[in-house]
């Protein structure tokens, strides 16, 4: 079974050093690697990786460009906006 335990609207991307960072934490480590994986197709298919660590059921992922000089660009936000569709 897959669920989240934090995604509150309070509890949202922040921009923080040129990164779009948010925490997900997750009912167990099943769930927070099957959501890596979904995150990981979706990645790949706009061509767009994450940096991203996972504790047992704590994901953390930061996105920005790299071919834009370590920058947030509108292909973070779109991922971002397809991550959140993932929960």
């Amino acid at each position: 079974m897959f669920f989240v335990i934090n995604p509150k609207p309070d509890i949202m991307w922040k921009e923080e050093n040129n990164q779009l960072i948010r925490q997900f934490e997750f009912g167990d480590f099943i769930s927070a690697f099957s959501f890596m994986t979904r995150v990981a197709f979706a990645a790949e298919k706009m061509n767009h990786h994450p940096e991203w660590t996972n504790v047992y059921n704590k994901v953390e992922i930061r996105l920005s460009s790299h071919d834009a000089g370590n920058k947030v660009t509108d292909k973070d936000r779109q991922l971002a906006r397809k991550i959140d569709e993932l929960l």
